[in-house]
């Protein structure tokens, strides 16, 4: 299954042998993908989807890449990797020009281009996710993200830091979903927080100590083997 956090790719390619191998690829390689065979449709993937990074053919009947990229551009899309024809080095100097953020030049080794993509996310503005602004219930728990709170059934309160405030936000936004620790580093800090690989360890610690019975033996706050982190709960919003 896909982390619903990981980075969404969409590959805009007329060529089907190009679009189809190039998705599965990425997806072997933990982001999920949308493809699209002309700039119609990837519009309309753009519509209803949040992108993170679009991999553009420059050369497609009807309207091209460079147009797409331009009308991306003028309307804050997101970034553009250009995929060009070994002859279109004007192409590729107006790709740029147009603010294309990179491009790959056909035939290209699918594992450069994976290593471009990254590239490009790590340079991107990192999205932080902001605390919800209403209470929530979930086992036991009521979380109130403008307190930075949680208070118990029983009458128990537990003071969050912001960084825990977020961190329970986040895993109520994806209740029973195995969220990895990159994509919760990317969701809680940005992408730069990477530096530091056990920071979602020690706040899920601490967050456990808050929590559960048995910090030792959680029942809410799940470790997922090899994957991440679960919210074992149903959540509804109070009142």
């Amino acid at each position: 299954m896909s982390d619903p956090i990981a980075p969404h790719v969409l590959i805009v390619d007329d060529a089907r042998d190009i679009r189809e191998p190039l998705g599965q690829y990425l997806r072997k390689h933990g982001f999920r993908t949308q493809l699209a065979g002309n700039a119609s449709e990837a519009r309309g993937v753009l519509a209803g989807s949040a992108i993170h990074i679009v991999i553009l053919d420059i050369m497609m009947p009807g309207e091209d890449g460079l147009s797409l990229c331009r009308w991306l551009v003028a309307h804050n899309g997101p970034p553009v990797l250009l995929l060009t024809a070994m002859a279109d080095e004007t192409d590729r100097i107006v790709g740029l020009e147009l603010g294309a953020d990179d491009y790959l030049v056909k035939p290209f080794n699918p594992r450069e281009l994976l290593a471009r993509v990254r590239a490009i996310l790590r340079r991107a503005p990192p999205e932080i996710a902001a605390p919800p602004s209403g209470r929530r219930r979930f086992a036991s728990w009521l979380h109130d993200p403008d307190a930075m709170k949680l208070t118990a059934d029983d009458g128990r309160t537990a003071d969050l830091t912001t960084a825990e405030n977020r961190l329970m936000g986040i895993f109520l936004d994806h209740p029973r979903t195995v969220l990895s620790r990159s994509a919760l580093l990317d969701m809680t800090a940005g992408r730069e927080a990477k530096a530091y690989d056990r920071a979602i360890d020690n706040q899920m610690s601490r967050l456990r100590r808050k929590l559960e019975l048995d910090p030792k033996k959680p029942q809410i706050l799940l470790t997922e083997w090899g994957g991440g982190y679960r919210l074992a709960a149903d959540v509804t919003e109070d009142g």
